[in-house]
């Protein structure tokens, strides 16, 4: 099977008759079957996406076919799907099936996307590496012996390992762009309120944001054009109205004022050769005439401590439905109510669900709230503050994505701490709600990708994706 890299190479085999959809979700399930051992997905769809495939078809023959035509995308397994399973990766949602459709999902098939399966992903979105699923790891396809970061893990794995053209993951604290740099393709987290959330698992509902991963900018842009704008069912989305993202790619006019954060370029824990690259663009950028100037933003070691406060709270008060009464696990050794309670959530929830429930749990607790919570909130505002300052004065912000690239299985299970840290770069951007991307630019001696990243300011990601095809075009 060709090894499609865009959509419009799929469309312009379509639109010539070298292959119909029905091909090309076939030759995907078969490229599936041969790598399942990645672990990538939990469930394919094979039945729904045969029949999406034959409608998208007869569409194309009638020229009535959407914008999409062709997009055959994964789901992260936290994301709503009608009739079909969803489950969190968590033993606690095994066998669920879902009522209902995300709302992203319906917008995508409306536009005759192809969705062939759900990926697997850390439990309840918790985690950086997708070793914390109840249905095993995922492999990174570029090294087997590594993580696929997360925790959005499967769904970059299968784009990576071309197993669907695209994909959607959920990104609360970087578990879009972490992954996607750790296996080297395009991650997108959009503004917060951007895209509804509707028939997203919430983890941090304050935090979550749905987002495209994919193998080139257009996609993306296309994708989220697709996905934005108001919806009745999510009262924190925007209602602004929605650019034509895949039609402002064109090279930014004039020259740009680029910041970048010297705390995070300069951090000692920052591997030395994604430093260098990351001073080689700032280099490339102004030779071209370009202002690119150091940031000094020295809250760096403020903002993993903020964001775990308040996730975690939030996950606790997220996470409470889950009783083993309505829906989900219910465990056989219960014998009342309180033992149903107790015994469902203790085998239900993994390890590190169990972790943040109790830790959200204390800091929401009386006599901890104004010590924790409060002072977490006080804490983002102030942070979200200082970020925005920054963009008075400059048209984007340019960081690592991560501190290194994908690391081994295992280095960092026993550690939760090290392991949080992974999100040292990338959590800023949830905690102040800006859009920001994970471009696959470097390469590293040991063979492994890494993503530069992006910010921009609250809703001009017309102007972000602009900007990062300019950095691709120029890596």
């Amino acid at each position: 099977m060709k090894s499609y890299q865009a959509l419009s190479e799929v469309q312009a085999d379509l639109s010539s008759g070298i292959i119909t959809c029905t091909d090309l979700v076939q030759q995907y399930l078969l490229r599936i079957e041969e790598k399942k051992h990645l672990n990538a997905f939990l469930e394919v769809f094979t039945q729904s996406a045969m029949q999406k495939a034959k409608e998208v078809d007869e569409k194309l023959k009638n020229g009535t076919a959407g914008i999409l035509a062709g997009m055959v995308i994964g789901l992260k397994d936290n994301i709503c799907y009608k009739n079909h399973k969803v489950s969190a990766s968590s033993k606690i949602l095994v066998g669920f099936e879902s009522l209902y459709s995300a709302t992203v999902v319906e917008r995508l098939l409306a536009q005759d996307a192809i969705i062939i399966g759900r990926c697997n992903c850390d439990e309840f979105a918790m985690g950086s590496s997708n070793e914390t699923s109840a249905f095993g790891n995922v492999l990174n396809p570029l090294d087997t012996s590594r993580v696929p970061g997360g925790s959005s893990g499967g769904a970059a794995a299968a784009v990576a390992a071309d197993l669907c053209l695209a994909s959607l993951g959920t990104d609360t604290g970087g578990s879009i762009r972490q992954p996607a740099s750790f296996c080297g393709v395009v991650g997108l987290k959009p503004t917060y309120g951007r895209v509804s959330r509707h028939g997203a698992i919430a983890y941090a509902s304050s935090f979550d944001q749905i987002g495209p991963l994919t193998k080139n900018v257009y996609d993306s842009a296309l994708l989220l054009q697709v996905m934005a704008g108001k919806d009745e069912y999510d009262s924190t989305v925007s209602s602004r109205p929605v650019p034509q993202f895949s039609q402002s790619l064109t090279p930014p006019s004039g020259k740009l004022r680029i910041a970048y954060l010297s705390d995070c370029v300069d951090a000692n824990g920052l591997n030395p050769e994604i430093k260098d690259y990351i001073y080689s663009v700032i280099d490339k950028l102004k030779k071209e005439g370009h202002t690119v100037e150091p940031v000094a933003f020295p809250y760096l070691d403020y903002l993993v401590p903020t964001y775990y406060v308040l996730t975690t709270a939030e996950a606790s008060s997220n996470l409470a439905r889950y009783d083993g009464i309505g829906f989900g696990y219910r465990s056989p050794n219960a014998t009342d109510l309180e033992s149903t309670y107790k015994k469902s959530r203790t085998e239900g929830f993994g390890t590190e669900v169990k972790r943040r429930i109790m830790l959200g749990t204390f800091v929401l607790s009386a006599g901890y709230y104004d010590a924790y919570y409060s002072k977490g909130q006080r804490v983002r505002r102030f942070l979200q503050n200082k970020t925005n300052d920054i963009f008075k004065n400059y048209d984007f912000i340019i960081l690592p994505a991560t501190p290194g690239t994908a690391f081994k299985f295992g280095q960092h299970s026993a550690d939760p701490i090290a392991m949080y840290l992974e999100d040292i770069f990338t959590v800023q951007a949830n905690i102040t709600g800006i859009p920001a991307i994970s471009l696959p630019m470097g390469s590293h001696s040991n063979g492994m990708p890494f993503g530069v990243q992006v910010f921009a300011p609250h809703f001009a990601e017309d102007r972000l994706f602009a900007f990062s095809q300019y950095l691709m075009e120029r890596k």
